[in-house]
């Protein structure tokens, strides 16, 4: 498979981690639309948001698990942040794998683009 982030879980293409366990990986967002812009993938390749099943509810879990004890080590939990997953072409998904965008230490308007 020729994906962009399947490549970066496996340590084919660098990235600027920010963590790391056996399902997930963070990373620092190569185009920063915030002073604080990390990415979080599932190592497995799901291609979006729209392939979830009941089966992956602890996945998304632990996703949001590792997020909000990221974002306290981080200092954001308190200020806030805004967590954000596309789904294709007209959600704006230009990466066909799950992935979860955090931006966080700037407001952040409503609604969003």
């Amino acid at each position: 498979m020729d994906c962009l982030f399947c490549k970066i879980a496996a340590g084919e293409i660098p990235s600027n981690k920010l963590y790391e366990d056996d399902t997930l990986l963070a990373f620092y967002d190569i185009d920063p639309q915030a002073p604080l812009h990390f990415l979080v993938i599932p190592k497995r390749h799901i291609g979006s948001a729209a392939k979830l099943t009941e089966e992956d509810a602890p996945l998304l879990g632990h996703i949001y698990a590792v997020i909000a004890n990221l974002c306290r080590e981080l200092g954001v939990d308190e200020s806030g942040y805004r967590v954000v997953t596309n789904v294709g072409t007209d959600g704006g998904q230009s990466v066909r794998h799950l992935h979860f965008h955090v931006l966080a230490k700037r407001g952040l308007a409503w609604p969003p683009g």
